[in-house]
């Protein structure tokens, strides 16, 4: 596989909905394709541009967050969404990334086009983040050091750091696993976000339902979101 075939594969998903099943011998092929091909180009901590099409270049250094990394970001199911993101980059214009990491899916959102602003309430990610949106130029994503749930305030947040992919509001896992860090966040409440987006993308951390249930139908009506199920 080659970078050429990754740009193939993020323009051809939306015609290949059987492969999108992870139970399909396909899925599997090219979520191993797909990868080896990741860890050729991002396996580094260089800020040197890398071809990732049909985006453009990316800046990426590599990152560990416990267990996993940043060339875990890249996934298929991760290619799958950003396939979408691209198919649909005329059809949006103001997106929301709620659970932003370390601002991946704010990047190629911005290369799509969109005005974007995100919200990631760990603050080591939050850093990473703000870097990586400076090396990329992504000076339409306006980002946020909070976390989002029902109503606006402060909650306590737990940085899980076996795996800090895996951190989350206070509640909204039960039994997290092994070292914990716990501390107060800032956190915006979603109804400002549902009026002011077109698109959401929507990984919480197993606080989607706490924050979807404040919404109306008629909030839905000129939103669409993409959300994460725990």
């Amino acid at each position: 596989m080659t970078a050429k075939t990754i740009e193939e594969l993020i323009l051809k998903f939306p015609s290949m909905l059987e492969q999108h099943v992870p139970s399909s011998e396909a899925y599997a092929l090219l979520k191993k394709s797909a990868r080896g091909e990741i860890e050729k180009i991002f396996s580094d901590q260089s800020e040197t541009p890398k071809a990732f099409l049909p985006f453009g270049n990316l800046i990426f250094p590599y990152h560990k967050m416990g267990a996993v990394d940043s060339l875990n970001l890249f996934d298929i199911d991760e290619l799958i969404i950003f396939s979408f993101y691209w198919a649909n980059r005329k059809r949006y214009k103001k997106v929301a990334d709620i659970g932003a990491n370390i601002g991946l899916h704010s990047i190629v959102l911005s290369k799509c086009g969109f005005e974007v602003r995100c919200f990631e309430p760990d603050p080591r990610h939050f850093e990473i983040l703000s870097r990586n949106l400076k090396l990329n130029h992504c000076n339409k994503v306006q980002p946020f050091n909070m976390a989002v749930s029902s109503k606006p305030g402060e909650m306590e947040f737990i940085r899980v750091l076996g795996n800090t992919t895996g951190s989350h509001l206070a509640g909204s896992k039960k039994d997290p696993y092994g070292a914990l860090d716990k501390f107060a966040v800032k956190v915006e409440g979603f109804t400002s976000i549902v009026e002011w987006a077109d698109l959401i993308k929507l990984d919480a951390e197993g606080h989607e339902k706490e924050i979807i249930s404040v919404t109306t139908r008629e909030q839905w009506l000129h939103t669409d979101a993409m959300v994460g199920v725990q």
